[in-house]
């Protein structure tokens, strides 16, 4: 580093924000009497503006350690637990029975939207007095220090959502809002809000669209606070964002064509081939949530008024297409039952192929039957052809189910075909 005029060159900053906390938590306790090499430089402030005084900082109030973040299966971690005392993101505990995996053909879900799992309680505000401290320890610091980013991108505020630290994030947020910097974002494009919308901190998400973030702001794969949410099955996520009265684009689009609601079917399907193990869908990471937590995030998107008639940009598919290709009996008896949803999508092709033709194509299995069934009940047409001109009933697999599936749809096939007189 080239040395400063009149002076000798500052001591190297620590590598990242979180080196940075770990260093001033060791200051603070007196540990060891000299403060290590890599310690910030401490420069008296010559801004001006709401922080008068020295600018130390005791940026973890908490004392939390710091940790890496990156998100559920590599990509910010999970809600953060309650350390030190703070205030953090509480777990969310899937209420209600367990959701019914596979329906029997003709069966019931046992109510309309809505009915299946209760409104989840907001999280609660943090304690006054941890506000307020964390509040002064803000105000003490520098904005240099402040907005400092480390090899990452990641400023204090960045780390403090990853923690999913209510009291200290909100007072570091009022600050960020002061300075014009609430958007700041880090190396994959992520917006505090961002990386509070991926750490599962429903709180937090709350405080930073309520101070003015941005909602709709996308990282570099072109996802929204509620594609994270619908994709790693956050529903406190999306209730905050609902909660807040802040219209949100609830049909943007990430790069993959897909709206939220998109994601979060493909996220019900997953948790489901995985056996109801989210662990095993993030990659062998910690769990991330139930396919009740995914399945709460499909309601919750569709009373923000998601469109189930929305196509991605790729495939042309709808999420009852998705639905069915992925086999999923209760998730595609759901959505049939939303007003409109059945007259509308039902006959929808995507590249040719009706939800009824993917029903078929399905490589057999127990739910592929009721799947069939069930389209037919809600007024698939047998007769439809894909690109390839074949009917539903030639795609579906050989041996005894499969046969007796392709009379069946033969025969609804005769029975809808028009009289020669009409």
């Amino acid at each position: 580093m080239r040395p400063q005029r009149g002076g000798r060159p500052p001591a190297s900053p620590p590598q990242t924000v979180k080196q940075l906390l770990k260093v001033l938590r060791q200051q603070q306790s007196g540990g060891g009497g000299r403060p290590p090499v890599s310690a910030p430089p401490t420069p008296t402030p010559t801004h001006g503006g709401p922080w008068p005084g020295p600018p130390l900082v005791p940026p973890n109030p908490c004392g939390a350690p710091p940790v890496p973040h990156g998100g559920p299966g590599g990509a910010y971690g999970g809600g953060a637990p309650n350390l030190g005392g703070c205030q953090a993101a509480a777990p969310f505990a899937p209420p209600g029975p367990p959701w019914p995996q596979p329906l029997a053909p003709g069966g019931d879900l046992g109510g309309t939207l809505g009915g299946l799992t209760p409104d989840l309680e907001p999280d609660p505000e943090p304690d006054p007095g941890e506000l307020a401290a964390a509040r002064a320890a803000v105000r003490a610091m520098d904005p240099r220090e402040l907005l400092r980013q480390d090899e990452e991108g990641d400023t204090l505020l960045h780390v403090l959502c990853a923690r999913g630290l209510r009291a200290p994030a909100r007072a570091a947020a009022e600050a960020f809002k002061a300075l014009g910097q609430l958007e700041l974002r880090e190396h994959r494009g992520k917006t505090p809000l961002l990386v509070a919308a991926a750490a599962a901190a429903g709180g937090v998400v709350g405080d930073l669209v309520a101070l003015g973030a941005d909602p709709d702001a996308a990282d570099h794969r072109g996802r929204t606070a509620l594609h994270l949410a619908a994709t790693y099955g956050l529903p406190r996520v999306l209730q905050a964002m609902m909660s807040s009265g802040v219209p949100v684009n609830v049909e943007a689009r990430n790069f993959e064509g897909q709206t939220p609601l998109h994601c979060a079917v493909l996220s019900h399907n997953a948790s489901l081939r995985a056996g109801g193990n989210p662990g095993g869908v993030s990659g062998g990471g910690p769990p991330i949530s139930t396919p009740q937590d995914r399945l709460l995030c499909v309601e919750l998107l569709l009373r923000m008024g998601a469109d189930c008639g929305s196509q991605d940009m790729k495939s042309s598919q709808t999420v009852l297409h998705l639905a069915v290709r992925g086999g999923n009996l209760a998730l595609t008896h759901l959505l049939l039952r939303q007003p409109g949803v059945a007259p509308r999508l039902v006959n929808v092709k995507a590249h040719g192929n009706t939800p009824l033709h993917m029903a078929a194509a399905l490589p057999g299995g127990p739910s592929q039957e009721p799947l069939v069934r069930l389209l037919l009940a809600w007024g698939a047409d047998p007769g439809a052809r894909n690109l390839e001109h074949d009917l539903p009933h030639s795609l579906l697999p050989p041996g005894p189910p499969g046969d007796q599936l392709r009379l069946l749809l033969k025969s609804r096939r005769g029975a809808r075909r028009p009289s020669p007189t009409s």
